[in-house]
């Protein structure tokens, strides 16, 4: 077996590439590789025929597809870090793979205490791509472990851990799965309906503009509006009614009409509460009414 160390770091960087795609997609063409990395036709077959040389079972052919798809014994050749694949997944590049290069200036973060298990994810990101159902154990705090049936559309991230946004099959509404409570995912060869599908989610697709401002209690409100950039005491931010009580809740943002939270903890309030009627995430939101989301 040809040892991948072996290969230039280019080389090595689109093996890794078309690893990250099969496996996440489902699918990979060498249109793919080449659109990714500006090569020629040659150069791609060239890496699809090592990558075939160092894992020969890990892609088989899709002639009805045209395309090349993970296989039943898929076993990664690459290790990636959650962090650089979720990266890509939500970014669109980070090819997931870890180079170890020193970085320009030292930089931390507070990182991630949860990490969602790639073959979890994977599968998942499949179904997804594929526009097909799957059915997973989930662990609820409600309901504890339970078999469910899903259509998964999107992946979010809510700044603590990541959620797939979903088609509860069981309930007949979307909702948002976490992703380190789904276990034993297995896609089902059905077909799917039009309602199932991210085009129907309607609190996904509707916009909420959320208008910051420095909480009223607060002694120097130009310190808050100096940390956000505001302009004129306000800071204006769009995002999906799916998602809107996530950021509130991620950046403590008081969304009580009368302010009433403590602003030791809440340095922002949300100056248009309205804006939240009929949001479903909104009973995620600090201090929001409970009953007024929906």
């Amino acid at each position: 077996m040809v040892n991948p160390v072996e290969a230039s770091q280019a080389q090595r960087e689109r093996l890794a590439f078309l690893e990250l795609r099969a496996f996440f997609t489902g699918e990979l063409r060498r249109s793919d590789i080449e659109s990714r990395f500006g090569i020629k036709p040659a150069a791609s077959s060239r890496d699809l025929a090592l990558y075939r040389e160092i894992a020969p079972d890990n892609l088989e052919y899709d002639s009805a597809a045209r395309c090349y798809k993970p296989s039943e014994l898929f076993h990664p050749v690459f290790e990636f870090n959650p962090d650089r694949v979720l990266a890509w997944l939500l970014q669109g590049f980070g090819d997931g793979l870890d180079l170890g290069l020193k970085p320009a200036a030292p930089c931390e973060g507070p990182g991630q205490l949860t990490k969602p298990d790639l073959k979890v994810l994977g599968a998942i990101t499949r179904c997804m791509c594929a526009k097909r159902p799957a059915r997973i154990n989930y662990l609820s705090l409600s309901s504890g472990s339970k078999r469910r049936e899903i259509v998964p559309v999107a992946l979010a991230d809510n700044g603590i851990r990541w959620h797939v946004r979903a088609y509860d099959r069981e309930r007949k509404r979307f909702s948002d799965f976490v992703l380190t409570r789904i276990s034993k995912v297995q896609e089902l060869d059905q077909a799917v309906e039009g309602s199932e599908l991210l085009g129907a989610d309607e609190q996904w697709a509707r916009m909420v503009e959320m208008e910051l401002a420095p909480h009223p209690s607060i002694e120097h409100p130009q310190a808050i509006e100096a940390d956000y950039a505001m302009q004129d005491g306000c800071l204006r931010i769009k995002a999906r009614a799916a998602l809107a009580g996530y950021v509130l809740r991620r950046w403590n943002v008081d969304a009580s009409p009368d302010h009433r939270l403590d602003p030791a903890s809440h340095h922002l309030w949300l100056r248009n509460a309205q804006t939240l009627y009929g949001v479903e995430s909104a009973a995620l939101a600090p201090g929001f009414p409970s009953g007024n989301s929906r």
